[in-house]
């Protein structure tokens, strides 16, 4: 039994997490390793919900190690941007976090012979500053303007887990058409 269930929040409206059926407009491909496009999909959602790669791993079915070797397979490809994706909004709670801190300090109680007697409050502003002067090396960029990963902005893990799931394995041949994939599709998701 899986003890971790899916983020209903992050499933597209009229969507499941559930493989789809065979009317489905999802073309389903038989891979070795169980990894479908709808599993890939499931766990790009799941890891932008959980930021924790063994639990979406096991929400989907997987392991934490199948997740990682399918990333290092599509390294470049659309699966690989929407771990990015997900790990910069990872980084973005974390961020929030450090913020808060930052801003409003950590409170620490004080005790006189076991009775709280008062708070104050502790700002560290260097770990904070640490991360996020750090946090732009986190996100690789292709090198060239036209590359189809253009097509997505860093963060947007429901889009690029839309992608993973209904489009080609790798990305088209240039941004363009990768842009063009990606209107056709949400044209046809504001048809239904």
């Amino acid at each position: 039994m899986n003890k971790h269930q899916p983020i209903a929040s992050l499933v597209p409206a009229g969507k499941a997490f559930a493989e789809p059926g065979p009317s489905s407009p999802v073309i389903e491909t038989q891979r070795h390793d169980g990894w479908t496009p709808a599993r890939q999909a499931a766990f790009l959602r799941e890891l932008a919900a959980t930021h924790n790669v063994t639990a979406a791993a096991q929400a989907v079915g997987m392991s934490r190690q199948s997740a990682y070797k399918l990333r290092a397979r599509l390294r470049g490809q659309p699966f690989d941007k929407g771990w990015e994706a997900a790990f910069v909004q990872r980084f973005d709670v974390l961020a929030e976090a450090a913020l808060d801190r930052a801003l409003n300090g950590v409170e620490v109680p004080h005790y006189h012979k076991g009775e709280l007697i008062g708070t104050s409050r502790r700002f560290d502003e260097r770990l904070t500053l640490g991360l996020l002067a750090m946090r732009s090396h986190f996100v690789r960029r292709p090198e060239w303007a036209d590359h189809p990963a253009y097509a997505y902005e860093p963060d947007e893990v429901r889009e690029l887990a839309d992608r993973v799931e209904h489009g080609p394995e790798n990305w088209l041949e240039d941004a363009d058409a990768e842009l063009e994939l990606r209107y056709e599709e949400d044209g046809e998701a504001g048809a239904e």
